[in-house]
Order: structure tokens, then C-alpha cells, then sequence
């Protein structure tokens, strides 16, 4: 493996583990520098990517509502509350 795509997925990766951990404006900013790095190299499967967007949401959009029915089912209170990252204002 070549620094390069070292670089894209080691700041991805870190990007994710920062902004996951409360620091967003540090992971985005980690993040993009892996997204400016593989754009760079690769703009046509950048493209490609950006083209199917919709599709990758929706699929990530399924996964979030599946594992919300399962916490809901298994909760020993009757429900999860605490699904407000996928569509409700945590400020």
C-alpha cells in the first residue's frame, strides 16, 4: 500500500474517531484532507461516488432504522429516546 492511500484512510479513519468523539470540527477537518488527497489522485471515482450518494444515504438510512427497531425491542423501558442523531435537534 502506497503512502497515499495510507494517508486517505488513515485521516478518514481518524476524521471519524474524532468527530464520533464530540470533536467535529477537528474529524471534518482530519476527514477532508483525506477527501482532498483521493480527489486529487482519483476525480473520475470521486465522480462516481458523489453520482451515487443518494444510494449510499438511503442504505445508511435503512441500517440506522434497523438498529433503532432493535434497540427499541430490546429495551428494558419500552423504547430507545436517545435516537436524536438520526433525525432530531440535539441543542
Amino acid at each position: 500500500m502506497d503512502w497515499k492511500k495510507t494517508l486517505v484512510f488513515g485521516s478518514i479513519a481518524a476524521g471519524a474517531a474524532l468527530f464520533m468523539s464530540g470533536r467535529k470540527p477537528a474529524g471534518l477537518a482530519v476527514a477532508g484532507i483525506g477527501v482532498a488527497v483521493f480527489a486529487s489522485q482519483n476525480p473520475e471515482k470521486l465522480e462516481e461516488i458523489w453520482n451515487r450518494m443518494p444510494e449510499y444515504v438511503e442504505k445508511g438510512s435503512r441500517v440506522v432504522d434497523i438498529a433503532a427497531g432493535f434497540l427499541e425491542r430490546f429495551s428494558p423501558r419500552g423504547g430507545y429516546r436517545n435516537v436524536s442523531a438520526a433525525g432530531g435537534n440535539r441543542y
